[in-house]
């Protein structure tokens, strides 16, 4: 029985090399490598393709396929976004913050409010113990005229 064929590749930048063999040591002999092109990570295992198909239908042929290469083509090229907000973001961030500040001096007031009424109650509740203290006092003044 035949050993089961696996596909190898490697590339040298310009070129695929491709090959169907049954082992990795074969594969290196039938590209004529004396190093290991498997360890360096040059060489890899094959899974599907155009040049798998191809190193299949002649096993221990080298197929070997040119890679294009554009040496010096320009293009141009689309800027990059800003790392910034969007605009409709932008407005939604503005808005929120005017919100909050608007919230921070409506508090401020409101607290502003609530201790000029409690400055307002205790003047008034140092009124109202002084008017305590003098009516108490005369009328304690009188039961003990009262009493003798």
């Amino acid at each position: 029985m035949a050993p089961k064929l696996k596909v190898f590749t490697w590339s040298d930048g310009f070129h695929a090399f491709t090959v169907a063999s049954s082992s990795r040591p074969k594969a290196l002999e039938a590209w004529g490598s004396k190093q290991d092109l498997f360890a360096t990570g040059l060489a890899s295992q094959l899974s599907g393709g155009a040049d798998y198909d191809a190193a299949l239908a002649s096993p221990g042929e080298v197929i070997e396929r040119g890679l294009a290469v554009d040496i010096g083509k320009i293009e141009k090229t689309k800027p990059k976004k800003s790392a910034g907000p969007t605009k409709a973001r932008r407005a939604k961030i503005d808005k929120l913050q005017a919100a909050l500040t608007d919230l921070d001096e409506t508090h401020q007031s409101d607290v502003a409010d609530l201790d000029a009424r409690q400055e307002a109650l205790e003047a008034e509740r140092q009124r109202v113990e002084a008017d305590y203290e003098r009516t108490r006092k005369g009328l304690t003044s009188d039961l003990k005229k009262a009493r003798a």
